[in-house]
């Protein structure tokens, strides 16, 4: 069973940065497509970030030049650094995981991220 458990959320200054992590359990890393999703109130869940196994990275308009995403294969972890957030960055956001060629996806919790202006 894959589980994904997210940390780094919190409350931040518009122009501030926060770094979220992910960690994923009971699967092997490198065969795993990641990426970060959020859902603002009110709004549907939308994709922030992806990065695949090899290290290819793909990102939503509104986070180009804001957003990194890379991953750590030894920590089975993958990042999301936020740079000079705003307040429409506020919402929760998930990790998703996904097993290249099986069509299975994985979500964590969520973890909080607030953006004050």
């Amino acid at each position: 069973q894959v589980q994904l458990v997210e940390s780094g959320g919190g409350l931040v200054q518009a122009g501030g940065s926060l770094r979220l992590s992910c960690t994923a359990n009971g699967v092997i890393f490198g065969l795993l497509n990641m990426g970060w999703y959020r859902q603002a109130p009110g709004q549907q869940r939308e994709l922030v970030a992806t990065i695949t196994g090899g290290g290819s990275t793909n990102f939503v308009d509104s986070v180009k030049g804001r957003f990194t995403i890379s991953r750590d294969n030894a920590e089975n972890t993958v990042y999301l650094q936020m740079n000079s957030l705003k307040p429409e960055d506020t919402a929760v956001y998930y990790c998703n995981a996904e097993i290249v060629g099986s069509g299975r996806n994985y979500w964590g919790k969520g973890t909080l991220v607030t953006v004050s202006s």
